[in-house]
């Protein structure tokens, strides 16, 4: 009884956060073959070079993507939030490849795990999965174009305003608690650099640095 009533609680989530995107008889099959996942802030879901046997479908919270070049420095290159998965690993799935990405929650999240093998599965059985992985991969895609960009053409001042601002986005809270330490590492940068250009954003009234945080003073469009 208490196993069939988990059941019902799970299917009712399911249908509350993604009727408007799978159809009933998709959302079944997630209720059937998917694993409920609860991660707390900092726990590391999946990182370089593992075996990929889920898709990671997001119900709350948001997960930070990375990974790294030759030399070992890590590259931020997109966040997924609520009702994402991760177009690279749904890459490594189809290709029965590794994992090219580290994956870690950047808040609480809650996820299901889909079996890896559903994703061929499901492309043929359900319109609305073919739109979500077709979508999926159209927007990871450009954000991570944009990062490319971003490394390419701006500025570390520039890099780091739009960091901090996407982080308040994501976090839906203008306090962050994040050191300089993590923020250079995600920047490809130094802590020196990163310290020195944080005092200029406080300078300029964006920003505001206290002893364990940083508070985001502009507006969010």
């Amino acid at each position: 009884m208490q196993q069939e009533r988990s059941e019902k609680d799970f299917m009712k989530m399911l249908s509350e956060k993604f009727s408007f995107i799978f159809e009933e008889a998709l959302i079944e099959e997630i209720c059937l073959s998917g694993k409920l996942g609860n991660f707390s802030a900092g726990d590391m879901l999946i990182d370089l070079g593992q075996k990929i046997e889920y898709i990671p479908l997001i119900l709350s919270g948001s997960i930070k993507i990375m990974t790294e070049d030759k030399e070992g420095n890590e590259l931020l290159l997109y966040y997924l939030e609520l009702g994402d998965t991760c177009a690279v690993t749904l890459n490594c799935c189809s290709k029965a490849s590794n994992s090219t990405i580290r994956a870690t929650c950047e808040t609480d999240c809650q996820l299901v795990f889909i079996p890896a093998e559903k994703l061929e599965e499901w492309m043929v059985s359900f319109k609305s999965w073919r739109n979500f992985i077709l979508q999926s991969y159209h927007e990871r895609l450009g954000e991570m174009l944009k990062a490319v960009d971003t490394l390419a053409f701006e500025n570390m001042e520039e890099r780091l305003y739009k960091y901090l601002k996407n982080k308040v986005m994501v976090n839906g809270n203008p306090d962050l608690h994040v050191p300089h330490l993590e923020i250079a590492n995600d920047l490809h940068s130094s802590r020196v650099v990163i310290s020195r250009l944080m005092k200029k954003l406080e300078i300029d009234g964006k920003i505001r640095q206290h002893r364990n945080r940083i508070e985001f003073l502009e507006m969010i469009n």
